[in-house]
């Protein structure tokens, strides 16, 4: 009920939003006299700050148009190239000559399932573009998926990023950002396992909560004073009519943008504060706010059964670090990784993932020699650091370039088009 009352609440809202951005345009047309005021201009910001919080916003896009290889402007093409019912795997082809770039390395970039869309990690692809041929997942809103494709958890997760990982072939490294840690690893061992000569040659674990026993953040400690039927019973909503999704049980992404705020709450008022008075003053850069939270307030619902089984396995059980989760009805070896370097990557300044969690996959695959592992904490960043701004370009990104390189295995091959249902094309 209260996810319907929320669309209500939405739908009510809708004319005054339309109603406030025509008198926006209006008080801010420089043909009108009155724009030029203090009172038209604050009259201006208050109903474009109306029209901003009370708005849904919808996902964004990557914009990746070009990158920069060896001094020379690339043309960059994004494409669909794999797809699944919650998931198209996206690739950013670069327009480089043919038989060009051969030795770049081949890297599959697990965005995060956590509320954001994978263009959380625009600065993440970019920074990599010019060093690597790049693809990412690009996980589906929830509520936009019809009951009729059936569900989604936990074990689902793995297997799509088992599939993604066959379908780009030989000597493939993978980067799992945050949440996708756990299932990334587990997705390597269980190749390992198998003899699966597709096993990724690197995987690169940043920011992840591999074990949160250690030096655990507010995000851990809320998870463990609650049971999991607390969770069920006040964060899983079903989808409202008329979405394509109906009734399919699901943590909603407002939900969760909730608790994103709650988190550093002053930090967003002052934010939005400053914001107002820039456009006041007419003084600023009103664009970089815009441009932060048109991302930051882009959310996505999550199917109930892969939330809840992510909060139990790796928040309350920790499942993968005890040597306890299972897939399939088989459980996950960590020790079975033997030829899959590893790069982990923390922030000195995590307050999601604390410093000691991610490094804990260094401490589970014990069997990984150690001319193939390597760890890096970075210096003064926070959880948003260790994947994008200035830090990550400048120290992190070689790093991981480097590496993967150091631990490429061969010549790569083409990679083929899909379809959905894993057809080639």
């Amino acid at each position: 009920m209260f996810y319907q009352l929320y669309e209500l609440n939405h739908a009510v809202l809708a004319p005054f939003r339309a109603a406030a951005d025509i008198m926006r345009f209006a008080y801010a047309n420089p043909l009108n006299p009155f724009s030029q005021t203090p009172m038209g201009r604050t009259i201006s910001a208050g109903l474009e700050m109306f029209e901003r919080t009370t708005r849904r916003y919808g996902k964004p896009e990557f914009g990746l148009k070009e990158t920069v290889i060896d001094g020379r402007t690339i043309a960059v093409r994004e494409e669909v190239v794999w797809t699944r019912s919650f998931c198209n795997l996206l690739h950013f082809s670069r327009d480089v000559p043919a038989g060009g770039r051969n030795d770049d390395p081949r890297i599959l970039i697990v965005a995060p399932m956590s509320g954001h869309y994978a263009t959380l990690l625009r600065g993440t692809v970019e920074a990599l573009l010019p060093s690597a041929d790049i693809y990412i997942t690009d996980w589906l809103d929830a509520r936009m998926v019809p009951m009729t494709e059936g569900t989604f958890d936990f074990s689902d997760y793995i297997d799509y990023v088992i599939e993604m990982l066959h379908f780009l072939g030989h000597d493939t490294h993978v980067i799992a950002v945050c949440q996708p840690s756990v299932p990334v690893l587990a997705a390597a061992a269980i190749m390992e396992e198998a003899k699966d000569p597709l096993a990724p040659s690197s995987m690169t674990l940043m920011g992840g909560p591999i074990d949160t026993r250690i030096n655990p953040t507010a995000v851990n400690k809320l998870a463990k004073e609650r049971p999991l039927e607390w969770f069920a019973d006040n964060v899983i909503m079903n989808v409202p009519w008329p979405q394509p999704g109906f009734m399919r049980p699901v943590y909603p992404g407002f939900l969760q943008l909730s608790g994103f705020m709650s988190m550093n709450l002053d930090r967003h008022l002052v934010a939005h504060k400053e914001f107002f008075m820039h456009l006041v003053k007419n003084d600023g850069e009103p664009e970089k706010h815009r441009d932060f939270y048109d991302e930051y307030l882009a959310v996505m619902d999550l199917t109930a059964e892969f939330y809840l089984q992510t909060v139990e396995q790796v928040f309350m059980k920790h499942a993968l670090p005890k040597g306890e989760l299972m897939h399939r009805g088989k459980r996950v070896d960590p020790t079975a990784i033997r030829n899959v370097a590893l790069l982990t990557v923390e922030g000195e300044n995590d307050d999601i993932s604390g410093v000691g969690q991610t490094h804990a996959a260094q401490t589970i695959c014990v069997n990984i020699p150690e001319e193939m592992r390597m760890h890096y904490l970075q210096p003064d960043v926070g959880h948003y650091g260790v994947f994008n701004g200035s830090r990550f370009r400048r120290e992190i990104a070689p790093r991981i370039v480097s590496f993967t390189r150091q631990h490429s295995r061969a010549k790569k091959a083409p990679v083929q088009r899909v379809i959905k249902g894993g057809k080639s094309a």
